[in-house]
């Protein structure tokens, strides 16, 4: 096959596989001493999942009053705490807070939020300021300024989409795939190559290169005795579990589950999707547990922002601020951050202040993860959290 059809079939293709960019901004470290033996796995809950509804304050009566439809009830409540606690549809995350390995930080969110969907998950992306437009994703800053090694077969996958989010930009290598078999089929096409007649051949067959690196590092052969949902998440979550199982490196992989902008019709949709999380957090649990690789993965949620406390007229409920993310692994501090939701101090567009900014968990997973440092990378100091074990 030519590279002509080479391309032809890489553009019929979207999640086949994908390089962003070939360059390296410094000598990789070697795979011994990389931070990077300690693996990231970034959950996008698209859309906006309602934070007031999956962790719930139950005790505080403003929550029923604001909710009339939608307040689940406190019987449901899969509870935490004496004021607070999950949905119920989070039930098999119960196992992981009773080992006190999940994080439940709440009031996540940023000054001046932005409400656009395309605007948010930028500021998210990028973690800027809500009037700053960045070009590069943190994550890609994080590996400018400390590379993965080079024998890794990526700095990062993205399983599930195409959209390179936190990995976008300053030529950071990133797979994009639906599924490790599909890609190793179809990586079957790229050719090695060296001709440097212009630059863009020469990019060409940088990307063609990459790719190849990539797939001899990967393999889809692990027969998991864990039970992965019968669904496009937990196919995303399986996809995850081959990866780490072919031993190739890499520092981190984003899965996305879609479908949390539930303007009417809330309560059977999110908790379809809260529910679809769960069984696959539980699954992935299990499956880096086969691995022993449970004590050294991180795994941290994220959306471009929250929900409105008040519910809509159709059952729902509109663009928010403040939000609750997980975070789970073997080497997680378990219990509850942040700060309970504020009802009684909404603003004036009925909203809720923030109390975490999300550039502190970045900030967590940077400083205390990879023992790196954010200060250049997030453009400031941002206090890391408690929820790593260092």
């Amino acid at each position: 096959m030519n590279r002509r059809k080479f391309l032809s079939a890489v553009g019929s293709l979207p999640l086949m596989g994908t390089i962003n960019g070939v360059a390296w901004a410094a000598a990789p470290t070697t795979a011994a001493s990389t931070p990077y033996n300690n693996l990231l796995v970034l959950i996008e809950l698209k859309g906006a999942n309602d934070g007031l509804n999956t962790v719930i304050p139950f005790t505080n009566p403003l929550y029923a009053q604001l909710r009339p439809r939608l307040a689940i009830a406190r019987d449901q409540v899969l509870q935490l705490s004496e004021q607070e606690g999950l949905h119920p549809a989070l039930q098999p995350l119960m196992p992981l807070w009773q080992n006190k390995e999940l994080a439940v930080v709440q009031g996540v969110g940023y000054p001046n939020a932005n409400l656009s969907h395309f605007r948010s998950i930028e500021i998210w992306d990028t973690a800027s300021k809500s009037d700053e437009y960045l070009d590069a994703g943190w994550l890609a800053r994080v590996f400018a300024q400390t590379p993965a090694p080079r024998q890794f077969a990526a700095d990062g996958v993205v399983v599930g989409s195409s959209d390179m989010g936190p990995l976008s930009g300053l030529g950071v290598r990133t797979i994009a795939l639906a599924d490790t078999a599909q890609f190793l089929r179809n990586a079957k096409l790229a050719q090695s190559g060296t001709d440097e007649r212009n630059a863009a051949l020469k990019h060409i067959l940088g990307v063609e290169n990459e790719i190849v690196h990539a797939a001899s590092k990967l393999n889809a052969n692990r027969v998991f005795k864990t039970e992965f949902p019968r669904s496009a998440f937990g196919n995303q979550v399986r996809t995850a579990a081959q990866l780490v199982a072919s031993n190739a490196g890499m520092a981190t992989i984003r899965l996305t589950l879609s479908g949390f902008d539930t303007h009417a019709g809330q309560l059977g949709t999110q908790a379809n999707l809260l529910k679809d999380l769960a069984e696959g957090t539980s699954a992935l649990k299990a499956a880096l547990t086969e691995l022993n690789r449970w004590d050294s993965t991180l795994v941290m949620t994220y959306a471009e922002f929250g929900r409105r406390p008040k519910e809509n007229q159709s059952g729902g409920t509109d663009h928010g601020t403040a939000n609750a993310h997980f975070v789970t692994g073997g080497k997680v501090v378990g219990g509850i951050y942040g700060q309970a939701p504020q009802l009684n101090r909404l603003d004036g567009n009925g909203n809720l202040p923030f109390a975490v900014d999300f550039r502190s968990m970045y900030a967590t997973v940077i400083d205390k993860w990879w023992g790196l440092n954010s200060d250049k990378i997030l453009q400031g100091k941002f206090a890391p959290l408690d929820f790593v074990k260092t």
